[in-house]
């Protein structure tokens, strides 16, 4: 496997707080990978930085070997954790927009996972509840082919009931020489289907592992083992 995004010495400072510190990251291609932390980790900012909307105080990020910029938009596919599409618009809207935006995105395969979760193309999405705009926000996300996605909370602001359906949906439609980083608290949820996590403390890497070395190592879930690394 090859590299698809890499940190050296990546700090970030916003005046007197630091919000990462000299961060070093590997991660390799067809993976799907947790970036896992408690709040005010870190995890948000690093995922701004990838995605260039947020520049480094020092360091560096490459993905695919390029700094983040214009080529590196064409293969990142980029899940905010907040919502950022206009109330006002249909769904249907929203997918021709993404479809005359991103030359990888397939507007058949938003279209089958609106179906799938019943979701109307014609609705507009002031008339939705916020988790119905997220599954619309992911769905538009996943309907990319890229080759690095960057899910921020995908599942957050989803009822329970929903999450499998979600969670299969991300393992579903990407290929299989593409990376998923997820950042996520619920972390019970979302580690089945994790290859690899990144524990991210006080702006720092304080562990990397794939899952299977942390159960066969450790004997432990990655749930587990997080509680007790960030135990208050």
């Amino acid at each position: 496997m090859s590299t698809i995004f890499e940190c050296s010495g990546l700090t970030k400072k916003f005046g007197s707080k630091t919000a990462l510190s000299d961060v070093d990251l590997k991660i390799e291609r067809g993976q799907i990978v947790g970036l896992l932390g408690p709040n005010g980790s870190g995890k948000s900012t690093l995922i701004k930085l990838a995605n260039e909307l947020l520049t480094p105080t020092s360091g560096q990020i490459l993905i695919g070997g390029k700094q983040p910029g214009i080529e590196t938009k064409k293969i990142v596919s980029y899940l905010p954790e907040r919502t950022y599409l206009n109330d006002w618009m249909r769904v249907q809207q929203i997918i021709e927009f993404f479809s005359d935006f991103y030359d990888n995105f397939k507007p058949e395969k938003a279209y089958d996972m609106l179906k799938r979760l019943n979701i109307s193309p014609n609705d507009r999405l002031k008339t939705m509840s916020k988790g119905t705009k997220e599954k619309v926000q992911l769905i538009l996300v996943m309907s990319r082919e890229a080759e690095l996605y960057f899910l921020d909370e995908p599942i957050g602001g989803v009822d329970p009931a929903a999450r499998d359906y979600i969670l299969e949906t991300i393992l579903s439609n990407y290929n299989e020489n593409a990376t998923v980083i997820i950042s996520s608290h619920l972390i019970s949820d979302i580690e089945k289907i994790l290859d690899y996590v990144i524990f991210l403390n006080q702006s720092k890497v304080v562990l990397t592992s794939t899952v299977d070395d942390i159960r066969d190592a450790k004997g432990k879930s990655v749930d587990l083992l997080f509680r007790e690394v960030f135990k208050c």
